[in-house]
């Protein structure tokens, strides 16, 4: 009863439906469009295979068939998906193949071959442990990436994460965790990002009679597809059918069921993520002090002992066969060897099965190595009396170092992810939801857990409670603190229908909240999300890392096997003296030596840590300071960076247009001129439409003396009040203004462009007020009215405080300044002189700036793109990086690598001087990975033992070996000590 596994009535049906459906869906478009062709394709059930070795055995006699030109093996499902060409191949031939490797084969119906792509793909995220190097991060990717229905895989091995994005008709998610348990490693599910499954605590369960009746309820309730109870951890994980049910309804439906006696609480997925990390922390502390505690004697009865004549007596006292001291190292050193280095046998083992190699495949060969020759030496001179030295404190000292580094690298781990720590204790755990009648009318309050708010919900929030849920206020007003996500420090307004970020934290007064974001949806999961994903990413210099620790580990082996074959061979010839030799050694067991320090020396398991360590750091600093990394490859790309274009509305300005002067150049009254204009703008969303629509109405409403609260909430209602007049036929004409029709009048509204077009005449009175406004950084908006111009508008939007400073602070990096807009030349440039801009762009469309920006990637220039992410996506996505400022809750830039929480243009000089900062970082890495490699596998090697007898004994190549981790790992927690660039360092100022 211990693990009880359930599953809903009527689900079984439903489940084998869709493993039938489970067609192998590994090929791309581009082996559809080749099976189009001249080739055909067929399935084939494959029975008899059970593991990973298996499924390659009959992958391999596919593809050894000549005119086959693709064969994918799923060993979860027992099927082969071969695509030959039916002139040189039968079917037969093919089952042949299969049954010639020890297989039964039958060819199954044909599979449908048009190249459909599935309609709703998952993302899913799974931990996965038991990797240990870069090779075993290749080999996890590839058994995923060859699962049917896995679009794309990405395994960090910083951070023991995979995400997997899948075809849940083609595999599940239990699939895709027993592929990788079949390979060797251990892996549970996270979340995915389909709302069909909830872990939830159940406190109440104590004896059998309550198992059932959890059974009894879930069984009964409609939409549960499969459950399953975990009794050790309290863990109930139940899969579900969102048309019929939602985590809170779930909850709701158990505890009625009960009548109260269990009680239900939802497992945040990254609260267990966290929890893991502490409890391989805490594991790898156990494995090394109980090795630790093994391996100190054997070193003193080998180093120190000699120099104590009662314990050394005591030591070499005969007892049967052997000395006590041989007796002793035995004992300890196996359970050191099998018991506590287990996990580098089995790790090894499914290395080896998968036809790869990593770094516990050298620790196992080098301490068994050690380990075996010793007992053999033992055993040796027991039967001839002939004795050699044993080198078992080589073995135990070996896994020791291992197992610290290990450690080491577990606590870099909990530090690196300390960012994603931070934001997740920023999630508010309850809220008070606020119960309704269907008439609307409050009927009380009830507590709730935080994740199981729903879309609609209203929530009171109280003073000093944090805001639960990304929405908006319906009641209420006070101010919030949103610096924990958005960087600001000053409070913000909330009133009716502002808008609130989930995690920040109400200061004033009480709020009713509509939630319109919840789960994966909020501004905090998705900051997460990005964090996540820019730690999983790898940068291209990774990439290749990757691949020369996949290739190392065979040529360290055969280096090893040479440096064996070499100083035997020339002791063997006479090509050194005896005197050389250890006493009663042997040429064997000296060469024996050279070559196991070869092997434990050359691990390439800091190679593997040196950039995803520093890319785990860099994006927490980033997190920490408001700006979201979301790549390793963009972290990369910003240091490079020589050009930075800017766009100049609500980037170097500050988005806030306003309305300066209005001069009517007709007949028309002042008050009817802006009626006319508010009535045709009032359609627009374009900020300055806003703002000519707020001016509008402050001159109609009001006096001098109001209030800007007051002129926002007529402005809300305005187009209810019946001063504003009738419009028809409104479109907006992008780069130029909108065009409408009012009392059957045409009415236009935009640049000198528009009025052209529409032959509306510009006296010279009118061009030299528009000029006036243009040299002073103003735009002029011109308002015809039946073909005949009757006034301007002058709009500024004020510059940012911080921009000509930060523009200066590029030159001085080193960073050339761009200004693209699509405002007239004039104003352009009179702001580009403001903040000291001396390239710009302007009148560019909103589509033409993506032009630009490929205008300056001529050569080898590295162009990043800093916009507002809203009609700048084309522009920031031509870039080489591109930089989305100010975004507050619209996070989620698919076009941008960089998205700056703050409205800040420093952080733009943030960005890239972290970048630059981390991969200086990452170099450094690479020489503390290469550098021990490099110089000590000739000293281990012996190469300078004939001149100066100086050589690596094992267990201090084990030392080296962890040491270079050790130095990768630490380098990059220094990163940690990152300090954002003062600008008046930068600009090099002297203040008193």
């Amino acid at each position: 009863m211990r693990n009880l596994q359930l599953t809903a009535k009527g689900s079984s049906v439903a489940m084998d439906t869709r493993e039938e459906e489970r067609l192998l869906g590994s090929y791309d478009e581009e082996n559809f469009e080749q099976i189009s062709g001249n080739f055909r394709r067929i399935q084939v059930s494959v029975t008899g295979m059970t593991c990973a070795a298996c499924s390659n055995s009959v992958e391999s006699a596919l593809m050894s068939i000549n005119g086959v030109v693709k064969a994918s093996v799923a060993l979860l499902q027992n099927r082969a998906d071969v695509t030959f060409d039916p002139a040189l191949v039968k079917d037969e031939d093919i089952t042949n193949a299969i049954e010639n490797a020890g297989f039964d084969a039958e060819i199954l119906s044909e599979p449908r071959t048009s190249c459909t792509k599935p309609d709703g793909t998952l993302v899913g995220q799974f931990t996965i442990g038991g990797m240990t190097c870069a090779a075993c991060v290749n080999s996890v990717e590839g058994i995923l990436r060859a699962l049917p229905g896995v679009k794309k895989a990405v395994v960090a091995l910083a951070t023991s994460f995979g995400e997997v994005e899948y075809d849940p008709i083609a595999i599940s998610k239990e699939g895709i965790v027993s592929a990788i348990e079949d390979a060797g490693f251990e892996a549970s599910f996270i979340q995915s990002t389909g709302q069909d499954k909830a872990v939830l605590g159940v406190n109440g369960v104590s004896s059998a009679m309550d198992l059932q009746l959890l059974e009894g309820i879930l069984c009964n309730l409609k939409g549960v597809r499969q459950f399953h109870f975990e009794r050790t951890s309290k863990e109930l994980e139940v899969h579900f059918d969102p048309a019929f049910l939602n985590s809170r309804s779930l909850i709701d439906e158990i505890e009625r069921g009960s009548y109260g006696k269990f009680k239900l609480l939802v497992k945040n997925p990254y609260t267990r993520m966290v929890s893991k990390d502490l409890e391989e922390s805490s594991k790898m502390f156990r494995l090394f002090t109980a090795c630790l505690f093994l391996s100190v004697p054997v070193i003193f009865m080998r180093v120190v002992c000699p120099h104590i004549p009662f314990i050394y007596s005591l030591l070499i006292r005969r007892c049967g066969p052997f000395q006590m001291g041989d007796w002793l190292k035995w004992a300890l050193v196996t359970i050191v060897q099998f018991v506590i280095g287990k996990r580098f046998y089995v790790a090894a083992s499914r290395a080896l099965r998968n036809g790869s190699t990593n770094m516990d495949v050298l620790v196992a060969l080098g301490t068994s190595a050690s380990y075996f020759y010793s007992v053999y030496a033992l055993l040796y001179g027991a039967i001839t009396g002939f004795w050699s030295p044993t080198y078992f404190e080589t073995s135990a000292m070996l896994i020791t170092f291992v197992l610290f580094g290990k450690y080491l690298e577990s606590l870099a781990k909990g530090k690196t992810s300390d960012a994603i720590k931070k934001l997740v204790e920023l999630a508010p755990a309850t809220a008070v939801l606020l119960v309704k009648d269907k008439g609307g009318k409050i009927l009380g309050e009830r507590e709730i857990d935080a994740l199981l708010i729903q879309p609609g919900d209203i929530l009171k929030v109280l003073p000093g409670a944090k805001i639960p849920a990304d929405g908006l206020v319906v009641w209420g007003s006070s101010y919030v603190n949103e610096s924990m996500v958005t960087g600001e420090s000053d409070p913000v307004l909330k009133e009716v229908i502002s808008s609130v970020i989930g995690g920040t934290i109400n200061l004033h007064g009480s709020l009713h909240i509509q939630a319109n974001k919840v789960g994966s949806n909020t501004v905090l999961s998705q900051i997460i999300s990005l964090v996540e994903t820019a730690q999983m990413s790898k940068a291209p210099i990774q990439k290749f890392a990757d691949f020369i620790a996949s290739i190392f580990v065979p040529v360290v082996v055969t280096l090893a096997l040479l440096t064996l074959l070499g100083w035997y061979l020339a002791g063997f010839l006479g090509s050194y003296p005896k005197e050389w030799l250890p006493e009663n050694s042997n040429y064997f067991i000296f060469s024996l030596m050279f070559a196991i320090s070869v092997v434990v020396i050359a691990c390439p398991c800091a190679l593997g840590l040196a950039t995803p360590t520093a890319v785990m750091v860099a994006t927490g600093i980033g997190a920490n300071n408001g700006v979201l990394i979301k790549g390793g490859d963009a972290l990369e790309r910003a240091q490079k960076v020589n050009y930075v274009v800017f766009d100049k509305t609500g980037t170097l300005t500050q988005g806030r247009a306003t309305v300066t002067t209005a001069k009517v150049f007709s007949g028309k009254d002042r008050s009817e001129f802006l009626k006319l204009v508010a009535s045709a703008e009032a359609s627009s969303e374009h900020p300055l439409a806003k703002a000519i629509l707020e001016y509008a109405c402050h001159f109609h409403f009001f006096d001098e003396g109001s209030t800007m609260k007051d002129v926002q909430n007529h402005v809300l209602k305005s187009k209810f009040s019946g001063w504003l007049l009738g419009v028809s036929d409104f479109s907006a004409l992008p780069g130029r203004g909108i065009q409408c029709f009012i009392d059957g009048k045409h009415v236009l509204i935009g640049n000198r462009k528009l009025m052209t077009e529409n032959q509306v005449t510009i006296s010279s009175d009118v061009e030299n007020f528009i000029v006036g406004l243009e040299e002073s950084a103003e735009t002029g908006i011109l308002v015809a009215y039946d073909n005949e111009l009757i006034g301007v508008l002058g709009v500024a939007d004020p510059l940012k405080r911080e921009a000509a400073v930060v523009i200066e602070g590029l030159v001085k990096m080193g960073v050339n300044p761009v200004m693209v807009t699509g405002d007239n030349w004039r104003t352009a440039l009179a702001v580009a002189k403001e903040v000291g801009i001396r390239d710009v762009r302007a009148e560019v469309m909103p589509a033409g700036k993506a032009d630009v920006i490929r205008s300056y990637q001529k050569g080898r220039n590295v162009v990043a793109m800093v916009g507002d992410g809203i009609n700048d996506s084309p522009a920031l996505a031509a870039a080489d990086v591109g930089m989305a400022i100010g975004a507050g809750t619209d996070i989620a830039i698919e076009a941008a690598d960089y998205v700056l929480m703050r409205n800040n243009l420093e952080d733009v000089i943030t960005a890239i001087d972290l970048s630059r900062k981390t991969f200086a970082r990452i170099r450094l890495n690479y020489v503390f990975a290469m550098a021990y490699n490099v110089i000590a596998i000739p000293v281990a090697a012996g190469v300078l033992f004939p001149w100066l007898k100086v050589k690596l004994p094992p267990w201090v190549s084990g030392a080296c070996m962890a040491l270079s981790s050790v130095s990768v790992v630490c380098s990059s927690l220094l990163l940690r000590r990152y300090k954002k660039p003062r600008l008046t360092t930068i600009l090099e100022i002297t203040v008193d």
